[in-house]
C-alpha cells in the first residue's frame, strides 16, 4: 500500500498499518518501527480519514429489524442527555441484527436532527427498536413498526424477547473502550475515530481490515488524483 507524499519505506508503511490493524498506539508503533511519533501519528490520522472517506460514500441501506440509540463520549458527566451532556459529543447510531452497525456525530439529540437521518437510512417497513427517549416519538407515524423498551425497568421485553437494543449498546461499550485508550480525542478528530471503530466492528477480522484499508487508499488517491485534475 502507498502512502502519497511519505518518506516512509514500503517497509515502514507495512509495518504501521500492521499495527494500526492490532490497534497498537501510535507512540508504540513508532518505538517499533523506528520513526519519530509525530510521523506515527500523521500516518495513523492519514489511514482514519482514508477510512472515513470511504465510509461516508457507502449508501447501505437498514432493514429488517433496526435498533437505533443515542450516546455520548467525552466530558465528565454521566447518564444525562441534552443539557446533562455537557462537554460530551452526541453520537446517533444504528444496528441492523445480524449486519452492520452506522454512527454518526450529530450536534443534538432532538428529532429535527435524527429524524432525517432515520428517514434517508432505514427502509420504511422495518421493525425499529429503541428505548423511551422522546426524540423518536414519530416512529410509527413513519411508517416503521416502532418497538420500545424502557430502561428504567428493564434492558430487554420480558414479554418479547426480541425487543430490545443490546445490539447498538455493545457497540458503544466497545467504541468507548476502543477511544479511553487515547486518554481524550480531540473534538474535531472526533469522527474519524468513530468511523474506525464502525470499520472494526463491521470488519471483525484482521486480514479482512487491511484487504479493506488497501482497497480504499487505491480509491482515495485515485479519487483525489482525478478531483485535482478536474
Amino acid at each position: 500500500m502507498k502512502i502519497k507524499h511519505s518518506r516512509l519505506s514500503y517497509r515502514q508503511i507495512k509495518s504501521l498499518t500492521e499495527f494500526f490493524i492490532a490497534e497498537t498506539t501510535a507512540r508504540k508503533a513508532a518505538e517499533l518501527v523506528g520513526v519519530n511519533k509525530k510521523t506515527a501519528v500523521d500516518f495513523f490520522k492519514k489511514l482514519r480519514q482514508i477510512i472515513e472517506y470511504n465510509l461516508q460514500k457507502t449508501d447501505f441501506i437498514f432493514d429488517e429489524h433496526v435498533e437505533m440509540d443515542e450516546s455520548y463520549f467525552g466530558g465528565r458527566r454521566k447518564g444525562k442527555r441534552g443539557r446533562g451532556a455537557a462537554g460530551k459529543v452526541p453520537v446517533f447510531g444504528l444496528l441492523k441484527r445480524q449486519g452492520k452497525v452506522y454512527a454518526q456525530s450529530v450536534g443534538n439529540t432532538k428529532t429535527r436532527t435524527l429524524k432525517p437521518i432515520i428517514l434517508e437510512k432505514i427502509q420504511a417497513d422495518s421493525v425499529v427498536y429503541s428505548d423511551k427517549y422522546k426524540s423518536y416519538n414519530f416512529l410509527s407515524s413513519a411508517g416503521f413498526t416502532h418497538e420500545r423498551v424502557n430502561h428504567k425497568k428493564q434492558f430487554v421485553d420480558n414479554k418479547n424477547k426480541k425487543n430490545h437494543i443490546n445490539g447498538v449498546e455493545n457497540f458503544w461499550n466497545q467504541a468507548k473502550r476502543s477511544m479511553r485508550k487515547f486518554n481524550g480525542v480531540p473534538k474535531n478528530n472526533f469522527n474519524l475515530f468513530l468511523k474506525e471503530c464502525e470499520f472494526r466492528f463491521n470488519n471483525p477480522e484482521p486480514k479482512e481490515q487491511l484487504r479493506l484499508i488497501k482497497k480504499f487508499a487505491r480509491i482515495y488517491y485515485k479519487e483525489m488524483a482525478d478531483i485535482h485534475r478536474s
